[in-house]
């Protein structure tokens, strides 16, 4: 029977941009709230302030998403395409190239020369594409699942500090909002340590020092100058 295994790495295409919108969402958003509640501002003026900066952050991060990993698609294609031209203009160079990866990675000479022209029998693109240029399928450039995967998580991180900002008494927004937000980015890093299979203490604490760090200057910059920033 076929024995099927599904890796962390598979979730790459997604992850990390969910991740960094999510994260994106809690961090800038709580710090637009701390910094607006910072400079006394009434509940109406905080809360527009944080609807403009998700509804406006969303928007960049797909855009920026989709446009930055659309750049890694064209690359990609363009390689693609010399290697499928170099395939069948120089064919027998090919083969002799990858027989060379397969020896620098410990095969055997003559082995390494079987491996080649099997796998090149197969499917020569896919093989150097895999083998050559580091191309894999569940690394691929996927400008669109990156960009919907930014603009949704950064929608759902942002939306949690505007919830506490709405449900919170006024007096207790210049820290109810930032200190949930806190809780609310350990969690994240407890998340996504564990989608990537990693130990969760060490990237939930970055990501709680970090966010710590945004919301304390953007509060303080609110309460210096005494307006919207």
């Amino acid at each position: 029977m076929p024995h099927f295994e599904r890796h962390v790495v598979d979730r790459i295409g997604w992850l990390r941009a969910a991740v960094l919108g999510a994260n994106d969402g809690i961090v800038s958003t709580a710090s637009l709230i701390a910094g607006v509640a910072a400079a006394s501002a009434g509940r109406s003026e905080i809360l527009l302030a944080g609807v403009a900066g998700l509804v406006a952050g969303a928007m960049s991060m797909a855009a920026g998403e989709y446009v930055s990993v659309s750049s890694q698609s064209d690359s990609e294609r363009s390689d693609l395409a010399r290697e499928k031209r170099e395939l069948a203009e120089t064919p027998e160079f090919e083969l002799e190239e990858l027989t060379n990866i397969y020896v620098g990675r410990g095969v055997e000479p003559a082995l390494a020369r079987q491996v080649a022209m099997q796998m090149t029998a197969k499917d020569a693109l896919a093989a150097h594409a895999r083998d050559e240029l580091g191309i894999s399928h569940t690394a691929r450039a996927r400008p669109i699942q990156a960009a919907a995967a930014s603009a949704a998580s950064f929608a759902a991180g942002a939306a949690l500090p505007l919830g506490v900002a709405a449900a919170a008494p006024l007096a207790w927004l210049g820290w109810a909002s930032p200190a949930a937000s806190l809780a609310f980015l350990a969690l994240l890093g407890v998340w996504s340590a564990r989608m990537s299979g990693a130990e969760p203490w060490k990237p939930t604490a970055r990501v709680v020092f970090w966010g710590a760090v945004a919301m304390a200057i953007t509060a303080a910059a609110g309460a210096l100058f005494g307006a919207v920033v």
